[in-house]
């Protein structure tokens, strides 16, 4: 028997589902038409601009009120630039400027962007508060580590964003930043009383409440004091409660992607995960990004069902997608159009640049770029100096299993600029930064979360604060590289 068709339009007006591919297939417009909230656009979507312009174009055709949702957060995290490089630094690198006004602005620049191709949903900014150095997912993602600036840089980054149209949703509540697991895989745990995520977590969250936010995102999270053995994101006390009676948000809770682990684990799939986040006050829930119409329907059953059998309420299901279709009319009214000054992010990205010791005469190095996976958050997106530079040879190495003599025979009379993400934190990179600076001149740069870890010996310690296409021009500019 067939599920209730009002009860199924209800279900799929909380859903932010996606799809595979460049060109959105007949079932994804389907879907919009039948009444779904909206789609996520990954990297795997977007090839060039006109494709994504073409893109929203046709999901429109199937719901004129479509949400589009994209991570864009500038810096690490990119979708649209997944390709080359985002042409703007992220949070961290911002945080380090610690000028607001240039934060507004360069949100402002990505809104517009976003904006003039369609999109009306940016699931940024990051607001943690990133307090743990080996945090693996958040890190360059944050504004830092002191929560008042990070309450700023929100406020402001939100106010850019909503500038030009596109709703903000921050994201991790109650705060990911002092994990140290990462909830792609597993369910993290913040064992800490609620006057300390008052204190250190919870500030930039109520400034951007107070910047009139449209979207929270929720967090994979388990605090054992709010949550028990679950996370944030099926939670009472903490998307009602706290958030929206103590902190007065009325926007749209959004959930972080409900096929990770740190949810899907802990309630035995995507489905019962969805049943519980609405259940827990989650208003739209962000599937992830391997969906197709069949996960979409079992999720949509799944909600059904829950319904039937009451551990749904219908009333707590039509405020959800309530609050969805609010969040859609908001982004329908639009914004005003901004003009972006010229190299606009990769001016910000040189402000960025931190140098300890000294960076001249390095005319012709060697550089050594360590690899270093990417986070799920981040994706395959090139990084580096190698785009920038002129006249200067690069090699990959990989930590713990190079030879430090086999590079210094490669540098022969140069010096060596050796490049890495989180050296501090990565196996092997620090015995072989030491070892090579030891016996020859070297100068690192960092283009990740610093960490407190400086290389005994290193001429020089460069820190960009990010890997973004404009971090890695900037550093090379800084040491007199650029080509």
């Amino acid at each position: 028997m067939g599920l209730d068709p009002g009860l199924r339009r209800l279900a799929l007006g909380t859903l932010l589902a996606a799809y595979p591919g460049p060109v959105p297939p007949d079932w994804a417009v389907d879907l919009l038409a039948d009444g779904l909230a909206g789609h996520t656009l990954f990297g795997t979507n977007i090839h060039d601009p006109a494709q994504v312009a073409a893109t929203t174009a046709a999901l429109r055709a199937g719901r004129p009120d479509v949400l589009i949702a994209i991570d864009e957060e500038g810096g690490d995290v990119t979708r649209l630039a997944h390709a080359t490089g985002s042409p703007y630094p992220g949070n961290a690198a911002l945080g380090a400027v610690d000028d607001v006004t240039l934060t507004r602005q360069v949100y402002a620049a990505i809104g517009a962007e976003l904006a003039a191709l369609g999109i009306n949903l940016d699931l940024a900014p990051t607001v943690d508060v990133n307090t743990a150095d080996e945090n693996p997912v958040i890190g360059t993602r944050s504004f830092g580590a002191d929560p008042a600036r990070v309450a700023a840089h929100s406020a402001a980054a939100v106010a850019g964003l909503q500038s030009a149209g596109v709703a903000a949703c921050a994201k991790h509540f109650p705060g990911h930043g002092a994990t140290v697991a990462d909830s792609h895989y597993e369910l993290p745990t913040v064992d800490v009383p609620p006057a300390v995520l008052r204190e250190r977590d919870l500030p930039p969250f109520a400034a951007v409440v107070d910047a009139g936010v449209r979207a929270v995102m929720t967090a994979h999270i388990r605090v054992p004091a709010l949550t028990g053995d679950g996370p944030a994101t099926f939670s009472r006390a903490v998307l009602v409660d706290l958030l929206r009676r103590e902190y007065g948000f009325t926007g749209a809770v959004i959930t972080d992607a409900l096929e990770m682990k740190g949810a899907a684990l802990a309630a035995g799939g995507v489905g019962p995960a969805a049943v519980r986040a609405l259940a827990a006050g989650a208003d739209l829930l962000c599937i992830g990004a391997k969906v197709d119409a069949d996960l979409v329907a079992h999720v949509v059953e799944e909600i059904v069902v829950a319904l039937d059998d009451g551990r749904l309420d219908r009333a707590r299901v039509e405020e959800a997608a309530g609050r969805a279709a609010e969040l859609a009319a908001w982004t329908a009214a639009g914004g005003t159009a901004a003009t972006t000054p010229d190299g606009l992010g990769y001016a910000a990205a040189l402000r960025a640049v931190r140098v300890e010791g000294d960076v001249t005469g390095l005319a012709a190095p060697l550089v050594v770029q360590v690899h270093a996976a990417s986070t799920i958050a981040e994706g395959r997106v090139p990084w580096g100096l190698g785009p920038h530079l002129a006249g200067a040879e690069v090699v990959r190495a990989v930590a713990g299993e190079t030879d430090p003599d086999e590079l210094r025979r490669l540098a022969g009379e140069r010096p060596i600029v050796l490049v890495g993400r989180h050296l501090h934190r990565l196996p092997g990179a620090r015995e072989l930064v030491e070892a090579l600076a030891a016996t020859h001149p070297v100068t690192v740069v960092e283009m990740g979360w610093p960490g407190g870890w400086r290389p005994a010996g290193a001429r020089a310690f460069v820190t960009t604060y990010g890997a973004s296409h404009a971090n890695g021009r900037a550093a090379a500019q800084v040491l007199g590289l650029a080509g």
